[in-house]
């Protein structure tokens, strides 16, 4: 039996749809094992506390069960792995939000997840300003041995990602932060396209790509804010770097303020509309950074 044989039933968790993470976590409390609620028959699972007859159905729905084989045969030749929320891989930080997700499908280098890591968001249609910013912080921040943790989306994500590639390019792997995208869609799929050299990029230098999603998952809308408490959730704090008066950022900025997270915002041009939303923030209490070296304050006692 292969490594990812022995976790097909992770898998199959995860493919099973209208459950949420809560009820899939007070399975695995009552259970244990997802191998457990696999064999349970029709009866056992309806005597459950809140676990009804649609959700019945969706457990014992034949055609996931007969589709896991060809999920498990896509991820041994795409090179994709399953951890689990048990697993000592699973990012611990993790754990402590409200929603963790049971299982993180990855590409890439597994045992970076439990590293220290900052998250670094901001606007899709990043000015120069920006893009300069979100390079300044990321690239610094990797050579102070932090992760990157970002959403692989256009403008602000890409800088951010770029900056760490380049950190680690520089100096040759010594010390430095890899990065860490987090996505809304299956690993069989590159969201946006034009990402997919980076993607590529992000792998070769010791990153990872990971995500909630099983294989097959589109990139839908509704997935990004349930993508954005992960970004937060992975890191101790998010640095937010352009952000329109109403912007999916500030989703992941509630999200990080939910779960305990700090949130650093770099201050924008007063007349640009990118900045709207991160000049909001800095009026309602935000840490203002200027420089990589105010999160390192922040962090002198962070490993």
């Amino acid at each position: 039996m292969s490594e990812i044989e022995s976790k097909k039933y992770w898998i199959w968790l995860s493919l099973i749809k209208g459950i949420g993470c809560k009820r899939k976590q007070k399975l695995l409390q009552l259970y244990e094992s997802p191998e457990v609620i696999y064999k349970m028959k029709e009866n056992s699972l309806l005597k459950i506390t809140g676990i009804g007859e649609t959700a019945v159905k969706n457990i014992l729905d034949s055609s996931i069960r007969k589709d896991l084989n060809r999920h498990i045969q896509y991820m041994e030749k795409n090179s994709i792995d399953i951890i689990s929320i048990n697993d000592e891989e699973y990012p611990q930080i993790l754990k402590e939000i409200y929603d963790p997700p049971i299982s993180l499908y990855i590409k890439g280098d597994k045992n970076i997840l439990n590293n220290k890591s900052i998250g670094i968001v901001g606007c899709r249609k990043a000015s120069e300003y920006g893009e300069k910013s979100a390079k300044y912080f990321s690239y610094n921040l990797a050579n102070q041995n932090f992760n990157i943790v970002s959403g692989l989306a256009k403008g602000v994500d890409t800088y951010a990602h770029v900056g760490s590639i380049c950190a680690i390019k520089e100096d040759n792997y010594a010390l430095v932060g890899r990065t860490i995208a987090v996505v809304g869609n299956g690993l069989d799929t590159i969201y946006p396209q034009e990402n997919k050299e980076l993607a590529k990029m992000i792998l070769e230098t010791g990153g990872a790509i990971v995500s909630e999603y099983p294989l097959g998952t589109k990139p839908e809308k509704m997935n990004f804010p349930a993508r954005n408490r992960i970004i937060s959730g992975m890191s101790k704090g998010i640095v937010v770097i352009e952000a329109k008066e109403k912007s999916g950022t500030l989703i992941t900025v509630d999200f990080a303020l939910e779960q305990g997270r700090d949130v650093f915002v770099v201050p924008g041009n007063i007349n640009s509309i990118n900045s709207l939303g991160t000049n909001g923030l800095l009026k309602q209490g935000a840490k203002v950074v200027t420089t990589y070296k105010d999160i390192l304050i922040s962090y002198s006692n962070y490993n």
